[in-house]
Order: structure tokens, then C-alpha cells, then sequence
């Protein structure tokens, strides 16, 4: 049985989706931007501040679902620019230690609110 994920820790979802969802010991997250739900819009500072609150909110996502970063299996990121795969990758490693989950990283043309980085992951439940 499939069962939605909100976190009061994460800004709300600006479509018709959920922040996640949980099937059995899996969680699903949507990919998660970089707003800041205490500021109510996305935050400044460029790719490196951006990244840092995309990875704050999928771990409020992941630890309303019963997970944790720990528990990330798969991640999959999107760049609005490539050249920022460096910078990126600085603050990812921080939040991902020695144990990285699998992951793919894209460059695409445009993400919602004109950000810079999104992530999304799939979680195992401790």
C-alpha cells in the first residue's frame, strides 16, 4: 500500500504531487529545489547555497518518511548548468560520506522557479 510523505521541515510542493512516498521499506522522494520554506522562495547564493538546501530539504523528505540520508540507495540530479558538476559535487560529498548511494547527474535546459539544482532519491526504511 502506497502511503504519501509530507514534512513540515520542507517547503510545499508547487504542483499536484506529494513530497514522497513510502511502499514498504522504500521512500520515494520528489525532487526537491532549493526553497526554504522559513523564507518562502528560493534561496540566494548561487549553486553551492542551493545545493546545501536541496540536500536539507530531501533529508526532512526522507526522515518523514522513516528514513535517512544513510538509508539513500539512488539519487538522480539535474544541473541547469554542467559547469556547476564541480561545486555541486563539493557540497553532495559532504552529505554523502564514504558510502555514496548509486547516481545519475544531468544538465538540463530549465528547472521549476528558474533554480539551479534539483534532487530526487529513493531510500530503504532502517
Amino acid at each position: 500500500m502506497k502511503e504519501c510523505i509530507s514534512s513540515p521541515k520542507a517547503p510545499e510542493a508547487i504542483g499536484p504531487y506529494s513530497h514522497g512516498a513510502k511502499h514498504g521499506n522504500l521512500v520515494f522522494t520528489s525532487g526537491q529545489l532549493p526553497v526554504c520554506r522559513e523564507l518562502g522562495g528560493v534561496v540566494e547564493g548561487g549553486i553551492s547555497a542551493q545545493s546545501h538546501q536541496c540536500l536539507k530539504n530531501l533529508q526532512a523528505v526522507l526522515e518523514a518518511g522513516g528514513s535517512s540520508l544513510e538509508g539513500v540507495l539512488k539519487t538522480t540530479c539535474y544541473l541547469s548548468d554542467i559547469e556547476d558538476f564541480g561545486a555541486f559535487n563539493a557540497v553532495y560529498a559532504e552529505y554523502f560520506g564514504q558510502d555514496c548511494p548509486a547516481r545519475s547527474c544531468f544538465a538540463v535546459k530549465d528547472l521549476p522557479l528558474g533554480v539551479l539544482v534539483e534532487v530526487e532519491a529513493v531510500a530503504a526504511c532502517a
